[in-house]
């Protein structure tokens, strides 16, 4: 999968902000471009992390392949 990442600089903390427009909600930052992206790139990959939560009785789970 591939996402579009913005990085923003921001002068009054002096560090970049890493964010992408079509997953709200994953975010992340650092003190250069490279660990801002890093950083984002890890928060991604957490995020998609499937996990052991418990569904309710008469719920379904799909799995979608983006």
């Amino acid at each position: 999968m591939t996402l579009r990442v913005v990085l923003e600089y921001d002068e009054v903390i002096d560090s970049w902000a890493a964010y992408c427009p079509e997953m709200p909600g994953i975010n992340s930052c650092g003190a250069t471009q490279e660990e801002a992206a890093t950083n984002f790139k890890e928060a991604a990959e957490l995020f998609f992390e499937p996990s052991d939560f418990l569904v309710p009785e008469k719920s379904k789970v799909l799995q979608i392949v983006l």
